[in-house]
């Protein structure tokens, strides 16, 4: 018969990757991580480990201002962000004033340990080295300068479980394998106000993505968007306040075609908001439809199920673990539709081209997709009433 701990011993043998010995004395502990939402988002269940296994430790992140703004306020194992300037990533010049600005705030107290979860280490293995850490860990492609602890760096491998790996390699075991991120009272004070009105099934719409390759035709968003509101459902369209016309045109198509099933069709746009609200909404949302980029990432972390649009190359990289409350509509394609140049090439020069990729994925599976996580049981979070 098994032993009744079995479960829990499995538990603690969970790794991704080989799992080496924890590192004595780190009180410290830098963990670099720039980019978007969805890059932070990458990297919680790596710092979740490195919390677990090193519980006393304080934990700062080099990240972005919006990383910032996104933890501020918010219980997480972060304690303190310092911010890296954007016109600073990828420069690693010791004689870069803003770069030494930040690297000096993070040296207030010595770095026992330094943890590079941003790519394959050109720029950012060469950042953590001037953290002068007394131990260090990261991924490490060909080109970069070598940590205490390597773990080789292949560009088709899920961001999250190559992180985890980095973790392990600093004797830190997975406590969590997807992200997760706490609603704060904030954030639902903040949705309520925008969303005055709104107290029914609200299905949130994100049609933006950094990469323009990545992003599903506006004109199909549109037509997801009206079948929602033909269904009786309040729709916000979100995104940044560069995107405010785009949200707009989305709004004003869906408004117009609903309205042919149903007088009463309303639609709200949500253009750069600030993390807060944009949680907030998110978590309110029954349901978010949207490219693979940042805010559908954060959908996700927050409790709400989410279908999403994705290139196949980012299925690999930026794709969902689970099926359950995450839908993923996938483009096979494997070549610019405009040069016909081989996209899944890791090492071959970008083509100038930013004509989507995913647009063989059709409205009719994804709306499809959408009914189902509609029709399920909403998910345990207070911010989903019923509807």
């Amino acid at each position: 018969m098994a032993d009744a701990a079995a479960p829990e011993n499995a538990a603690n043998r969970l790794a991704v990757g080989p799992v080496h010995p924890r590192l004595p004395d780190v009180h410290r502990i830098a963990v670099l991580r720039g980019g978007g939402l969805g890059d932070l988002l990458f990297a919680v269940p790596a710092i979740h480990a490195l919390a677990a296994a090193y519980p006393g430790a304080d934990i700062v992140l080099l990240g972005s201002a919006l990383h910032a703004q996104l933890l501020r306020d918010r219980p997480t194992p972060v304690g303190e962000v310092v911010v890296i300037p954007e016109s600073t990533m990828g420069s690693a010049d010791p004689d870069d004033e803003d770069l030494r600005v930040c690297l000096d705030r993070a040296l207030l107290e010595p770095v026992d340990l330094g943890v590079q979860l941003h790519g394959g280490g050109a720029w950012s293995n060469t950042v953590i080295q001037q953290l002068h850490p007394r131990w260090s860990v990261g991924s490490r492609a060909a080109d970069a300068a070598p940590l205490g602890r390597n773990v080789a760096f292949r560009y088709y491998h899920n961001e999250t479980l190559r992180a985890l790996e980095v973790a392990g390699a600093a004797g830190a075991r997975p406590v969590l394998l997807e992200a997760e991120l706490p609603l704060t009272a904030a954030d639902i004070a903040a949705a309520e106000r925008v969303l005055t009105g709104r107290t029914g099934f609200l299905v949130a719409i994100h049609p933006g993505a950094r990469d323009p390759r990545r992003r599903w035709p506006a004109s199909r968003f549109a037509e997801i968007a009206a079948r929602c509101l033909s269904r009786g459902w309040d729709v916000v369209v979100v995104g940044t306040g560069a995107e405010r016309a785009l949200l707009a045109d989305i709004a004003a198509t869906a408004h117009a075609e609903a309205r042919r099933v149903r007088d009463s069709a309303t639609i709200q746009v949500l253009a750069g908001a600030d993390m807060s609200t944009l949680c907030g909404v998110l978590a309110r949302s029954r349901v978010l439809v949207g490219n693979d980029s940042g805010p559908r990432h954060l959908a996700r972390a927050l409790g709400t199920p989410t279908v999403g649009v994705f290139w196949i190359g980012n299925v690999v990289n930026a794709g969902p673990l689970s099926r359950s409350e995450d839908r993923v509509l996938i483009s096979w394609r494997d070549d610019c539709p405009v040069c016909g140049r081989d996209i899944t090439d890791e090492f071959g020069a970008r083509c100038p081209h930013d004509e989507s990729l995913v647009t063989s994925v059709t409205t009719e599976d994804v709306d499809a997709e959408l009914r189902e996580l509609a029709a399920a049981p909403p998910a345990t979070r207070a911010a989903h009433p019923p509807g």
